[in-house]
């Protein structure tokens, strides 16, 4: 291989701490708003180990997939409802390595696959390559397996998992190999595979599950992958009868966990959830929690950050609503509406999924509606996220809330969720409201880089939560509920509770006792750093999973 890149390379000297080569599989990197190959939550925790990685001069490098459309561009139909779109991307910093790796695909069938480089120097990560098939030799078809992060054709999904795992494999031989195979969840199993078949030891390969939910760890028919070379040789059939679970369905979450010697869930809850859900399952790993976490240095205002070191209540209340006044730039942009950098303002932002509850607050619109209107506690609030635009569950919510929103004059929902929406929201908030039945969030990453803008959590007490709040100190959280009860008692619960603590506790403390705020809000901060940076998550990953 005659490419400049075609060897392992960093442009610092790798930490003594950090000796360990490291591979890091991810679908999707949330680095920068201008690089959209992420679709949300798993991209920004990717994006932030990157970061911490380079900081930290830690000997690791990504691997991930150049997506031409990336997840979509999310505008709005002409009566305000979701519109997705779906937009070529070019990135001219990206930079071709030359080098060109040959996957085979369902009967055997040869796919180029090309790999661009992010150079560390671009955003300050740890090198990352990018692979797609949309390169000349190709057909038409195989050109199309990296259009779209998680396309809905069931096949195409099959085929970027090749790509990734076995075509990333490939690409980390070329690059001199590794100590560590790190798998961001199930998308590259094929690459423990590819890397098993070729005499790595389960000692080498380590595995990060994200999420309790079923649509998040995919299951398919054994027999198909077989055809489809997901095992990299094909299997006969009591090797695939191993693979696989009843009704010859291969789980990538277990299959991953049996092929490893180490697993981590991503916070302390998800762990037990994680445990609980395989219990019984043989021959697993054990699932140990190192708790997302998120960059501070990209996410967090550098003024607010300022002011709360010097624990300058004044300085940092001056700059929120500096930071207000540009938000409400893009609310009166988008919807016509002037909203008030003094008023109090709540924000749910995040993937639109139906367990998130993103209408809670709309639960009894009686009570919601004399929320809204207390002329004494003014309060504004902002809606924002992508439905996956196959889940029409998630985008009947999204779109009654922008039937319900269009004439009131305090409430908004913001499309065009990504980086840049998302570190606006964040800057802009004071309450960052978040309502998963419990259980149901692995993590929950927003919340943590709202804290480091000065914007309190109001939350359930799931994913990462209950490590960090101390409720009516640092944050609020609702009363733990019984997550095995009926979901309309739980909403029903979940809501009144929501009600009374915006009632009875956020509204008059924000108005009436400033004082009392500005502790709340230093105290988050405070609970968030170091904590829940991603300096701590990248150093947990190599004391803990990869040793």
């Amino acid at each position: 291989m005659t490419s400049k890149y075609a060897k392992w390379h960093h442009p610092y000297k790798p930490s003594q701490k950090f000796q360990k080569k490291v591979a890091y599989f991810s679908m999707e990197f949330g680095i920068d708003q201008g690089l959209k190959i992420y679709s949300g939550g798993l991209g920004f925790l990717a994006g932030s180990h990157m970061k911490a990685a380079h900081d930290l001069k830690q000997n690791l490098i990504g691997i991930g997939m150049l997506w031409k459309y990336g997840y979509y561009d999310q505008y709005r139909n002409p009566d305000q409802t979701l519109l997705p779109a779906f937009i070529e991307k070019n990135y001219c910093y990206l930079e071709d390595t030359g080098i060109e790796l040959q996957v085979r695909i369902r009967n055997n069938h040869a796919v180029k696959v090309g790999v661009l480089v992010l150079k560390p120097e671009i955003f300050n990560t740890a090198p990352i390559y990018l692979l797609t098939t949309d390169v000349d030799g190709n057909d038409h078809l195989s050109r199309t397996i990296t259009n779209r992060l998680y396309d809905p054709n069931d096949e195409t999904r099959i085929a970027q998992s090749i790509i990734l795992g076995v075509g990333g494999a490939k690409l980390v031989e070329i690059l001199g190999g590794a100590d560590i195979y790190h798998l961001n969840e199930g998308h590259a199993l094929p690459a423990f595979y590819y890397l098993r078949n070729r005499g790595v030891s389960k000692e080498q390969m380590v595995f990060t599950t994200h999420t309790p939910e079923k649509g998040g760890h995919e299951e398919r028919f054994g027999p198909m992958l077989n055809d489809f070379g997901f095992f990299e040789r094909r299997l006969n059939d009591d090797e695939l009868e191993r693979e696989t679970v009843s009704g010859n369905q291969l789980n990538y979450t277990i299959a991953a966990l049996r092929m490893v010697k180490r697993a981590n869930a991503v916070s302390k809850l998800h762990s037990k959830v994680a445990r609980h859900m395989y219990e019984g399952v043989s021959g697993i790993a054990g699932v140990i929690p190192i708790t997302n976490s998120q960059h501070q240095g990209f996410w967090q205002d550098s003024k607010l950050g300022q002011a709360w070191k010097k624990n300058n209540p004044v300085a940092f209340r001056k700059r929120k609503l500096e930071l207000k006044e540009e938000l409400f730039g893009e609310v009166l942009n988008q919807t016509g509406k002037i909203f008030d950098p003094r008023a109090l303002t709540i924000v749910w932002a995040r993937r639109f999924a139906e367990y998130k509850r993103a209408d809670l607050l709309l639960y009894d619109l009686q009570r919601f509606e004399q929320i809204i209107s207390n002329s004494s506690y003014p309060v504004q609030i902002i809606w924002a996220g992508k439905p996956y635009p196959g889940d029409h569950g998630a985008i009947g919510i999204f779109n009654r809330l922008v039937h319900y929103t269009r004439h009131k004059a305090n409430l908004a929902v913001l499309t065009g969720y990504e980086i840049a929406l998302s570190r606006l929201l964040k800057e802009g908030s004071d309450i960052w409201l978040n309502t998963p039945r419990i259980t149901r969030e692995a993590s929950g990453t927003s919340g943590m880089t709202a804290a480091m803008n000065g914007s309190v959590n109001l939350s359930t007490r799931d994913g990462w939560i209950p490590e960090f709040i101390r409720n009516g100190k640092n944050g609020f959280v609702l009363p733990a509920l019984d997550h095995n009860l009926p979901h309309g008692e739980q909403d029903y619960k979940d809501s009144q509770n929501l009600y009374k603590i915006l009632e009875d506790k956020v509204m008059p403390i924000y108005y009436d006792k400033p004082g009392n705020w500005s502790e709340i809000v230093f105290n988050g901060i405070e609970g968030v750093v170091p904590q829940f940076t991603s300096a701590r998550m990248a150093t947990e990953y190599y004391e803990k999973l990869y040793r």
